[in-house]
């Protein structure tokens, strides 16, 4: 029996799904893809007379039930989700089920909005002496936070973080982000990265809201936070010339 593909299609441009996610779509019989997300070019490579279903306007148990009768015709699934399932995905309900089934099923990453939109603004989230940890996280919504994930203790680190699902509350976030980061703390805003229509927002906590506002985002969007974007920071060891690896032996001065 043919397994159940969960493929991560990237944050939007449709030239950044890996190479077997694309083909796995090139290939399967049937494609239900999160419609509202993934643009729908992601999946115009499919084959002559594979199904399609947009997951936007189904439930759980309707995504299931077509999975579920396709796996069992020996017919392959791609469940197409947006940048890397694994994040805010909900692929672990999914995949349950299945095991209940005794239906084996693959995932294949994806590129993740949080990663895209650090590319968009052409910075690196882990820069010697200012930060070696990215946190990715959101303010709670319908869907709760553990209270010991809350934005605030999250953001006594000081590290680079990512926070997803929150732009409509920019407000509260930087609320609580000035408990521990100073109000002139780089931010920026990266709505639909990698889209057509991407846009880019930068300022401080001092004025990222206003900023927000004024652009009318209040949706769809990564917040990057962080000293990463300032231009204080310390140079690699890997590639230090007087640095010496497995690879290389380092030049003594």
């Amino acid at each position: 029996m043919k397994k159940v593909y969960f493929i991560g299609a990237g944050p939007g441009d449709p030239e950044l799904i890996t190479v077997k996610g694309q083909r796995i779509v090139k290939e399967a019989d049937v494609i239900i893809y999160a419609g509202s997300l993934v643009p729908k070019e992601v999946i115009d490579c499919h084959k002559d007379g594979a199904e399609i279903y947009n997951s936007a306007s189904m439930n759980l148990d309707e995504v299931m039930e077509v999975t579920i009768k396709a796996q069992k015709k020996g017919k392959l699934v791609a469940r197409v989700h947006t940048g890397d399932p694994s994040i805010y995905g909900a692929i672990r309900e999914q995949m349950d089920i299945l095991d209940e089934y005794g239906i084996e099923y693959e995932v294949i990453p994806g590129v993740s909005s949080f990663v895209a939109a650090a590319a968009a603004i052409k910075k690196e989230f882990t820069l010697p002496d200012v930060s070696q940890t990215i946190i990715c996280t959101r303010l709670e919504g319908r869907t709760p936070v553990p209270e010991a994930e809350s934005l605030e203790r999250l953001a006594s680190h000081k590290c680079s973080m990512a926070i997803f699902l929150s732009v409509q509350m920019i407000d509260e976030v930087v609320k609580r982000l000035l408990k521990h980061y100073d109000k002139t703390t780089p931010i920026a805003i990266v709505q639909r990265a990698t889209w057509e229509d991407q846009k880019i927002v930068i300022g401080t906590l001092e004025n990222i809201a206003e900023l927000v506002k004024k652009e009318k985002i209040t949706k769809t969007a990564q917040i990057l936070v962080g000293n990463f974007m300032g231009n204080e920071y310390s140079k690699s060891k890997l590639y230090d010339k007087a640095f010496s690896h497995e690879f290389r032996k380092g030049i003594e001065e």
